[in-house]
Protein backbone atom coordinates (compact mmCIF):
# COMPACT_ATOMS: atom_id res chain seq x y z
CA UNK A 1 0.00 0.00 0.00
CA UNK A 2 2.56 2.70 1.12
CA UNK A 3 4.41 1.95 -2.20
CA UNK A 4 1.58 2.35 -4.24
CA UNK A 5 1.28 6.13 -2.61
CA UNK A 6 4.69 6.51 -3.13
CA UNK A 7 3.98 6.37 -6.99
CA UNK A 8 1.10 8.50 -7.07
CA UNK A 9 3.59 11.45 -6.50
CA UNK A 10 6.11 13.41 -8.46
CA UNK A 11 9.65 12.83 -7.20
CA UNK A 12 9.70 16.52 -6.06
CA UNK A 13 7.20 15.67 -3.00
CA UNK A 14 8.55 12.73 -1.88
CA UNK A 15 11.71 14.67 -1.18
CA UNK A 16 9.51 17.10 0.09
CA UNK A 17 8.01 14.61 2.38
CA UNK A 18 10.85 12.57 3.03
CA UNK A 19 12.45 16.06 4.25
CA UNK A 20 9.75 16.03 6.74
CA UNK A 21 9.39 12.86 8.29
CA UNK A 22 12.50 10.94 7.45
CA UNK A 23 10.41 7.98 6.50
CA UNK A 24 12.19 4.54 6.14
CA UNK A 25 10.49 3.42 3.69
CA UNK A 26 11.01 6.21 1.33
CA UNK A 27 14.54 6.06 1.95
CA UNK A 28 15.00 3.09 0.95
CA UNK A 29 12.93 3.43 -2.24
CA UNK A 30 15.63 6.59 -3.14
CA UNK A 31 18.44 3.82 -2.37
CA UNK A 32 16.59 0.97 -4.68
CA UNK A 33 16.66 3.56 -7.29
CA UNK A 34 20.11 5.43 -7.48
CA UNK A 35 22.04 2.79 -6.91
CA UNK A 36 22.55 2.58 -10.46
CA UNK A 37 23.91 6.21 -10.72
CA UNK A 38 26.61 4.60 -7.87
CA UNK A 39 27.36 2.21 -10.16
CA UNK A 40 27.68 4.34 -13.05
CA UNK A 41 29.85 7.13 -11.24
CA UNK A 42 31.98 3.71 -9.98
CA UNK A 43 32.35 2.35 -13.53
CA UNK A 44 33.39 5.97 -14.67
CA UNK A 45 36.37 6.32 -11.54
CA UNK A 46 37.66 2.52 -12.45
CA UNK A 47 38.80 3.47 -15.40
CA UNK A 48 42.98 3.92 -15.30
CA UNK A 49 42.75 2.46 -11.54
CA UNK A 50 45.61 -0.08 -10.76
CA UNK A 51 44.18 -3.55 -10.88
CA UNK A 52 44.78 -3.41 -7.11
CA UNK A 53 41.47 -1.35 -7.00
CA UNK A 54 38.21 -3.63 -7.31
CA UNK A 55 34.71 -2.48 -9.12
CA UNK A 56 32.94 -3.59 -6.22
CA UNK A 57 35.16 -1.37 -3.26
CA UNK A 58 34.42 1.72 -5.36
CA UNK A 59 30.59 1.24 -5.38
CA UNK A 60 30.87 0.19 -1.56
CA UNK A 61 32.63 3.41 -0.88
CA UNK A 62 30.15 5.26 -3.46
CA UNK A 63 26.90 3.77 -1.41
CA UNK A 64 28.44 5.99 1.75
CA UNK A 65 27.92 9.27 -0.46
CA UNK A 66 24.63 8.20 -2.09
CA UNK A 67 23.70 7.60 1.87
CA UNK A 68 25.47 11.21 2.71
CA UNK A 69 23.13 13.00 -0.31
CA UNK A 70 20.22 11.41 0.53
CA UNK A 71 20.25 13.00 4.56
CA UNK A 72 21.95 16.08 3.21
CA UNK A 73 19.89 16.72 -0.43
CA UNK A 74 17.70 20.60 0.25
CA UNK A 75 15.03 20.23 -2.56
CA UNK A 76 14.47 23.64 -2.23
CA UNK A 77 17.89 24.01 -3.32
CA UNK A 78 16.67 23.95 -7.42
CA UNK A 79 19.16 21.16 -7.98
CA UNK A 80 18.23 18.35 -8.96
CA UNK A 81 18.87 14.79 -6.88
CA UNK A 82 21.05 13.65 -9.56
CA UNK A 83 23.40 16.06 -9.97
CA UNK A 84 24.03 16.50 -5.97
CA UNK A 85 24.38 12.73 -5.76
CA UNK A 86 27.13 12.68 -8.76
CA UNK A 87 29.49 14.99 -6.62
CA UNK A 88 28.52 13.23 -3.01
CA UNK A 89 29.21 10.11 -4.63
CA UNK A 90 32.86 10.88 -5.98
CA UNK A 91 33.87 12.40 -2.90
CA UNK A 92 33.15 9.62 -1.14
CA UNK A 93 35.02 7.40 -3.27
CA UNK A 94 37.79 9.82 -2.69
CA UNK A 95 37.86 10.14 0.84
CA UNK A 96 38.18 6.00 1.28
CA UNK A 97 40.52 5.71 -1.59
CA UNK A 98 42.65 8.71 0.14
CA UNK A 99 42.27 7.01 3.50
CA UNK A 100 43.08 3.28 1.95
CA UNK A 101 46.91 5.55 0.63
CA UNK A 102 47.10 3.12 -2.29
CA UNK A 103 48.98 5.71 -4.58
CA UNK A 104 52.50 4.58 -5.06
CA UNK A 105 54.61 7.21 -2.52
CA UNK A 106 56.89 7.50 -5.89
CA UNK A 107 53.98 8.83 -7.79
CA UNK A 108 52.67 10.89 -5.53
CA UNK A 109 56.36 13.00 -4.82
CA UNK A 110 56.26 13.23 -8.90
CA UNK A 111 52.26 14.75 -8.72
CA UNK A 112 53.54 17.28 -5.78
CA UNK A 113 56.61 18.02 -7.59
CA UNK A 114 54.45 19.04 -11.09
CA UNK A 115 52.27 21.05 -8.97
CA UNK A 116 55.16 22.86 -7.07
CA UNK A 117 56.56 23.52 -10.27
CA UNK A 118 53.50 25.12 -11.54
CA UNK A 119 52.67 26.83 -8.47
CA UNK A 120 56.25 28.72 -8.06
CA UNK A 121 56.25 29.57 -12.22
CA UNK A 122 52.66 30.76 -12.85
CA UNK A 123 53.57 32.95 -9.38
CA UNK A 124 56.68 34.37 -11.31
CA UNK A 125 54.85 34.74 -14.97
CA UNK A 126 51.25 35.60 -14.35
CA UNK A 127 49.93 33.62 -16.14
CA UNK A 128 49.96 29.91 -17.34
CA UNK A 129 52.71 28.22 -18.17
CA UNK A 130 53.28 25.42 -20.86
CA UNK A 131 54.49 22.53 -21.04
CA UNK A 132 57.84 23.50 -22.14
CA UNK A 133 58.34 26.03 -19.41
CA UNK A 134 57.25 23.41 -16.60
CA UNK A 135 59.31 20.97 -17.71
CA UNK A 136 62.63 23.51 -18.15
CA UNK A 137 61.62 24.20 -14.84
CA UNK A 138 61.99 20.58 -13.23
CA UNK A 139 65.35 20.09 -15.34
CA UNK A 140 63.70 17.64 -18.08
CA UNK A 141 62.92 17.04 -21.24
CA UNK A 142 59.65 17.85 -22.12
CA UNK A 143 59.07 14.50 -23.27
CA UNK A 144 60.08 13.28 -20.12
CA UNK A 145 57.73 15.30 -18.60
CA UNK A 146 54.61 13.90 -20.46
CA UNK A 147 55.85 10.81 -19.45
CA UNK A 148 55.78 11.64 -15.83
CA UNK A 149 52.31 13.28 -16.50
CA UNK A 150 51.15 9.77 -18.04
CA UNK A 151 52.59 7.75 -14.73
CA UNK A 152 50.69 9.95 -12.67
CA UNK A 153 47.30 10.33 -14.53
CA UNK A 154 47.79 5.96 -14.33
CA UNK A 155 47.37 5.54 -10.78
CA UNK A 156 46.14 8.99 -9.72
CA UNK A 157 42.76 10.23 -7.95
CA UNK A 158 43.22 13.65 -8.81
CA UNK A 159 40.30 15.19 -9.12
CA UNK A 160 37.88 18.40 -9.23
CA UNK A 161 36.76 17.23 -5.60
CA UNK A 162 40.11 17.56 -4.43
CA UNK A 163 41.14 20.71 -5.78
CA UNK A 164 41.16 22.79 -2.51
CA UNK A 165 42.52 19.89 -0.72
CA UNK A 166 46.35 21.06 0.90
CA UNK A 167 46.76 17.86 3.06
CA UNK A 168 45.32 18.41 6.07
CA UNK A 169 42.21 16.26 6.84
CA UNK A 170 40.97 19.04 8.72
CA UNK A 171 41.30 21.54 5.89
CA UNK A 172 39.69 19.90 3.35
CA UNK A 173 36.90 21.57 1.34
CA UNK A 174 35.77 19.88 -2.11
CA UNK A 175 33.79 21.46 -5.56
CA UNK A 176 30.72 20.13 -3.98
CA UNK A 177 31.21 21.71 -0.65
CA UNK A 178 31.84 24.97 -2.64
CA UNK A 179 29.07 24.46 -4.87
CA UNK A 180 26.72 24.37 -2.03
CA UNK A 181 25.67 26.54 0.25
CA UNK A 182 23.18 25.48 3.36
CA UNK A 183 21.26 27.57 5.04
CA UNK A 184 22.91 26.53 8.29
CA UNK A 185 26.14 28.06 7.22
CA UNK A 186 26.73 31.95 8.36
CA UNK A 187 26.98 34.29 5.63
CA UNK A 188 30.75 34.73 5.92
CA UNK A 189 31.16 30.90 5.03
CA UNK A 190 28.74 31.37 2.41
CA UNK A 191 30.54 34.63 1.11
CA UNK A 192 33.82 32.79 0.98
CA UNK A 193 32.48 29.29 -0.60
CA UNK A 194 31.22 31.56 -3.42
CA UNK A 195 34.36 33.49 -4.16
CA UNK A 196 36.12 30.36 -4.00
CA UNK A 197 33.45 29.07 -6.32
CA UNK A 198 34.81 31.82 -8.90
CA UNK A 199 37.69 31.49 -8.28
CA UNK A 200 37.45 27.64 -9.66
CA UNK A 201 35.80 28.83 -12.55
CA UNK A 202 38.36 31.76 -13.77
CA UNK A 203 40.83 28.95 -13.16
CA UNK A 204 39.24 26.40 -15.38
CA UNK A 205 38.97 29.35 -18.10
CA UNK A 206 42.44 30.06 -17.93
CA UNK A 207 42.91 26.23 -18.82
CA UNK A 208 45.10 25.74 -22.43
CA UNK A 209 42.07 25.18 -25.05
CA UNK A 210 42.08 21.77 -25.05
CA UNK A 211 42.50 20.57 -20.93
CA UNK A 212 39.25 22.82 -20.66
CA UNK A 213 37.46 20.70 -22.88
CA UNK A 214 38.14 17.56 -21.57
CA UNK A 215 36.97 19.63 -17.71
CA UNK A 216 34.07 20.50 -18.76
CA UNK A 217 32.82 17.62 -20.76
CA UNK A 218 34.36 14.99 -17.86
CA UNK A 219 32.32 17.18 -15.00
CA UNK A 220 29.44 18.70 -16.67
CA UNK A 221 28.84 16.83 -19.28
CA UNK A 222 29.17 13.64 -17.47
CA UNK A 223 30.97 11.76 -20.49
CA UNK A 224 33.81 9.38 -20.02
CA UNK A 225 37.39 9.57 -21.19
CA UNK A 226 36.54 7.13 -24.17
CA UNK A 227 33.63 9.42 -25.18
CA UNK A 228 35.77 12.65 -24.98
CA UNK A 229 38.04 10.67 -27.16
CA UNK A 230 35.88 10.28 -30.00
CA UNK A 231 34.52 14.25 -29.67
CA UNK A 232 38.15 15.31 -29.81
CA UNK A 233 39.54 12.46 -31.96
CA UNK A 234 42.38 11.48 -29.79
CA UNK A 235 43.16 8.31 -27.82
CA UNK A 236 41.74 7.98 -24.30
CA UNK A 237 45.16 7.75 -22.86
CA UNK A 238 45.59 11.46 -23.87
CA UNK A 239 42.51 12.15 -22.43
CA UNK A 240 43.32 11.44 -19.12
CA UNK A 241 46.66 12.95 -19.59
CA UNK A 242 44.83 16.06 -20.39
CA UNK A 243 42.58 15.53 -17.26
CA UNK A 244 45.71 14.93 -14.77
CA UNK A 245 47.35 17.98 -16.64
CA UNK A 246 44.41 20.24 -15.84
CA UNK A 247 43.81 19.00 -12.15
CA UNK A 248 47.42 19.60 -11.30
CA UNK A 249 47.61 23.21 -12.81
CA UNK A 250 43.99 23.68 -11.31
CA UNK A 251 45.21 22.64 -7.64
CA UNK A 252 48.71 24.78 -8.26
CA UNK A 253 46.71 27.70 -9.04
CA UNK A 254 44.36 27.31 -5.58
CA UNK A 255 47.84 26.75 -3.59
CA UNK A 256 49.17 30.07 -5.48
CA UNK A 257 45.78 31.26 -3.90
CA UNK A 258 45.50 30.32 -0.70
CA UNK A 259 49.22 31.76 -0.23
CA UNK A 260 47.93 35.21 -1.33
CA UNK A 261 49.75 34.95 -4.27
CA UNK A 262 47.05 35.50 -6.92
Amino acid sequence: MASSLFEEKTEDELWLEYKKTKSPQLRDKFIRQYMPLVKYVAGKLAVGMPGSVEFDDLVGFGQFGLLDAIEKFDPAKNVKFKTYAVTRIRGAIFDELRQLDWVPRSVRQKSREIEDTIVDLESKLGRTATDAEIAQQMGVSEAEYQQTVMKVSGTSVLSLNDVWYSGNDNDHMSIGDSIESPSSLNPDVIVEREEIRKIIVEAINELPEKEKMVIVLYYHEDLTFKEIGQVLDVSESRISQLHTKANLRLRAKLTNLRKGIM
